[in-house]
């Protein structure tokens, strides 16, 4: 029986790398300025296109890396370490924006739309959440009716990621297309009727794009359909599984940041004579994060290889983002703490970690979703 292998391949490490210099040496200093100014990082992402890890999971013919979901995983971990803003910018563009037309998509739909979204030349976003309609994805009340050869679809969309950045190409939207029918449509930015509203005021994440968006007979040709008419449902179900596995990645990396800076905080800080990582109070926070993180770590890989195997991974992937949502909200709060008042300081990472930790427990499945989930899957 062939071993368990914990090493990553060479193709790997060198993937991880890459995104941790850049992460270090282009995200870090500048990613403080952008959560304060609620900007989005054009130039940071236009660096990642040229670095090719827009893109990664997706073959080299449509302008991806050729990579595996492994190797994209370590990227959202690695860029999360420094910011989570830029993190889920990738991560919604790779997973939910790219993915359902990568593999739902027709040939001339790959074609048009591929090699901008694989290479991060453009952006795209996924419109499934609305007013009535979150974790109850089933109750999409946006409509869309077949007329003269074109879809037209009114509605409204919330809490919807990239959807309204100047580099974004489209949205993909779930509308019920029939009474017990959801289907998935294309709908491309600047199209008549589809309004993009103002960015939210959020607690985190300050320096992605977030918007409502709303349809009023906008209209899109019959071919903007995706895959067939009817299957959406199933198609946002698949583009979930494969998200929280970067979701997950995402709070590896954010918890594991967190520890850094609180590990290195505390052999600095002297309080009575030594550092605070000398009191064993201390110590036994840390020394509990780093086993946390660890094995939140081993279980979002496992996620990604299992994905990558082809074998069923719904379990492992709802597994991954519970431990590690609500792991890296814990370790964001427990690096406040170590901190102390500075902690509460926003010059000090920390205090942009923990703001930014929150919505890892609710985004692409709440906690208590992903409960259900794994009960499922268990036989409950």
């Amino acid at each position: 029986m062939p071993a368990v292998q914990f090493e990553l391949t060479d193709e790997q490490g060198q993937i991880r790398k890459l995104a941790r210099e850049f992460a270090e040496q282009e995200v870090r200093p500048v990613a403080p300025l952008l959560d304060e100014q609620k900007r989005f990082p054009y130039e940071l992402v236009a660096k990642l296109s040229e670095l090719g890890l827009m893109g990664i999971p997706y073959p080299e013919e449509w302008g991806g890396g050729g990579a595996d979901t492994l190797s994209y995983a370590l990227v959202i971990e690695e860029l999360a370490r420094v910011d989570a803003s830029l993190a889920i910018t990738v991560a919604a563009h790779t997973s939910l924006g790219t993915y359902p037309i990568y593999a739902y998509g027709s040939r001339e739909q790959k074609e048009r739309w591929l090699p901008d979204l694989c290479s991060g030349r453009r952006l795209a976003a996924f419109g499934l959440t609305e007013p009535e309609a979150g974790s109850d994805a089933g109750n999409t009340r946006t409509t869309a009716r077949l007329e003269n050869g074109e879809w037209v679809i009114d509605g409204s969309k919330q809490f919807i990621t990239n959807a309204g950045t100047d580099i974004t190409a489209l949205v993909t939207i779930t509308a019920r297309t029939g009474p017990d029918e959801i289907s998935n449509i294309i709908v491309p930015n600047g199209t008549p009727g589809y309004e993009i509203g103002p960015p939210y005021r959020k607690m985190g994440w300050n320096a992605s794009d977030t918007r409502p968006l709303s349809f009023d007979g906008a209209r899109v040709p019959a071919d903007h359909l995706l895959g067939p008419r009817g299957a959406g449902f199933k198609q946002f179900l698949a583009a979930l599984d494969g998200g929280r596995i970067s979701v997950s990645a995402m709070a590896v990396g954010l918890a594991q940041g967190a520890f850094d800076e609180a590990l290195a905080y505390a052999r600095q800080r002297q309080a009575f004579g030594k550092p605070i990582s000398k009191f064993q109070a201390i110590q036994m926070k840390l020394a509990d994060l780093s086993a946390e993180i660890e094995a939140a770590r081993l279980l979002t890989y496992k996620a990604a290889v299992l994905k990558d195997q082809g074998k069923p991974f719904t379990l492992c992937a709802a597994q991954a983002k519970l431990k590690s949502g609500r792991l890296a909200v814990r370790a964001c709060e427990e690096a406040v703490q170590i901190h102390g008042g500075y902690g509460y300081i926003e010059e000090y990472p920390v205090c942009r970690f923990y703001r930014d930790a929150k919505i890892l427990t609710i985004g692409e499945g709440t906690d208590e979703v992903q409960q259900l989930v794994i009960a499922r899957q268990l036989g409950c």
